[in-house]
């Protein structure tokens, strides 16, 4: 049997490849959007199309033809929507679940086959690296179980995905969410927690919390503002 792992994050691109390696079988890995359609899919013929980090909405001619499976960082109901993590850690959330979900029309509204526990402690990265190794052990249990997804319940909470100008810090009101705005934002392809000082913008990554202040990197960069 061959399966598809859809992703388009960096600390995904292993996945496939650990999981043929670990099952025998084959996983074809699609990382690019435009290679998600019908017809590359059709050739592939996956037995399931599993979703361990995809930011862009899955066409219906694919979810109705093919099983879709997406990991979602959130308790659903709860969290339905875009940038859970850092909706989550802007909440106060210190933990939180991995949902697979089966796909459908309404965002991570679908039935879910499993879940299992993360934690949200270290940086955006470091989370997703964790999350990922998660993934890999729910698609090997759906694999050797089959399970079947029951219908979601309890009250729905859904999330906004977050803006590039929601990363700035300057309204902050403790060292605690200045750390987390800065340590949510910390991975390859998000935008960086900033604040603004006249026509300079600070870009912060690699925060620390100590007992008095946080610890970060910083970029500074020029630019000129109209107003």
């Amino acid at each position: 049997m061959t399966y598809v792992v859809a992703y388009n994050r960096p600390w995904c691109r292993e996945l496939p490849y650990k999981l043929e390696k670990r099952t025998g079988k084959n996983f074809s890995p699609i990382e690019n959007k435009k290679d998600l359609n019908l017809d590359q899919l059709n050739s592939i013929c996956p037995e399931y199309i599993f979703f361990p980090h995809w930011s862009y909405i899955i066409p219906e001619e694919i979810y109705r033809n093919f099983k879709c499976v997406i990991f979602h960082m959130s308790d659903v109901p709860y969290g339905r929507g875009g940038s859970p993590l850092q909706n989550l850690i802007i909440r106060g959330h210190s933990e939180t679940m991995i949902s697979a979900i089966q796909c459908s029309k309404e965002i991570d509204a679908g039935p879910v086959y499993l879940k299992k526990p993360l934690s949200l402690e270290g940086s955006a990265e470091e989370i997703f690296i964790r999350a990922n190794r998660i993934i890999e052990e729910m698609i090997f249990e759906i694999l050797a179980t089959n399970p079947q997804p029951n219908p979601q319940k309890d009250e729905v909470v859904k999330f906004i995905r977050r803006k590039p100008e929601d990363s700035d810090w300057s309204n902050a009101k403790s060292l605690n969410e200045v750390f987390n705005y800065i340590r949510m934002m910390d991975a390859e392809g998000y935008p960086p927690a900033f604040v603004q000082i006249g026509d300079y913008k600070l870009e912060f990554s690699r925060a620390s919390r100590k007992v008095d202040s946080v610890v970060a990197d910083v970029r500074i960069m020029y630019e000129k503002r109209d107003d």
